[in-house]
């Protein structure tokens, strides 16, 4: 007990200074930090590299292996509840901007991209960003595993590829990633992550300008530490839905 709760403690304590030092981050006019070249592709050294590769291979293969038998429930009622495949892929924006297919559990009707351009008055978020609380365009189902993220479950084949990582920025649909301008351009410069501070300080409550300052925030200061603080604190984030559609 003495050993859990001096864990806990720790997490919370890193989770208050994270918090505090992204604050003091914040510059006086509420606008983005710009981010040098250097600053965003500054090495942490080949050790940091490999351990977080390390980390995800292995994280990425027990979390797989713990959650087959919702990855598979969640298969069979999404084909049982709607037309279409299970699976979803979209081509979303990687490492140095280089394309690559992520997958997610499908949570929309066919066709639902085309209808995009239609819905563009209903977008409640800003930026090139596109996100709609009460989607019409969402499946019954749907709803459920955006609201749990559980459709995010299958990126962890990503990860195993070394196309994501378990921490990192969160990838865009390409022709969003193409729209970012300025300091926004920079998220590319890591690998992109099934989480990170986005995740846990409010996902979608939190407008453009705020997810790309917490994203360049930890470019500049990602670690192993952070990473495992990240992890830890996305848990009760998940389970909490705080943000998640």
């Amino acid at each position: 007990m003495t050993v859990l709760a001096t864990s806990r403690s720790v997490v919370a304590s890193a989770s208050v200074a994270t918090t505090t030092a992204v604050e003091s981050d914040r510059p006086a006019d509420g606008q983005v930090v710009p981010l040098s070249d250097t600053e965003a592709i500054s090495r942490r050294g080949l050790w940091h590299d490999r351990i977080k590769r390390a980390m995800d291979l292995t994280l990425a293969s027990i979390l797989i292996v713990l959650l087959a038998p919702v990855m598979l429930v969640t298969t069979i009622l999404i084909r049982l509840t709607s037309r279409g495949p299970a699976l979803f892929r979209q081509q979303r924006a990687g490492l140095r901007g280089k394309p690559f297919t992520m997958y997610k559990f499908r949570t929309m009707r066919l066709g639902a991209e085309k209808q995009r351009d239609v819905l563009a008055c209903m977008n409640e978020q800003d930026g090139p960003v596109f996100k709609i609380a009460d989607d019409p365009r969402l499946t019954g189902i749907g709803r459920f595993l955006r609201r749990s993220s559980i459709d995010e479950l299958p990126q962890l084949f990503n990860v195993l590829r070394g196309e994501m990582s378990i921490v990192g920025p969160r990838p865009l649909w390409l022709p969003e990633a193409r729209q970012a301008i300025g300091p926004a351009r920079l998220r590319t410069y890591v690998k992109p992550g099934l989480t990170c501070l986005w995740q846990i300080m409010g996902r979608s409550e939190l407008c453009y300008d705020e997810w790309v300052r917490l994203d360049l925030y930890y470019i500049r200061h990602r670690s192993l530490p952070l990473d495992l603080m990240i992890f830890i604190q996305t848990i009760p984030a998940v389970l909490s839905g705080r943000g998640a559609y």
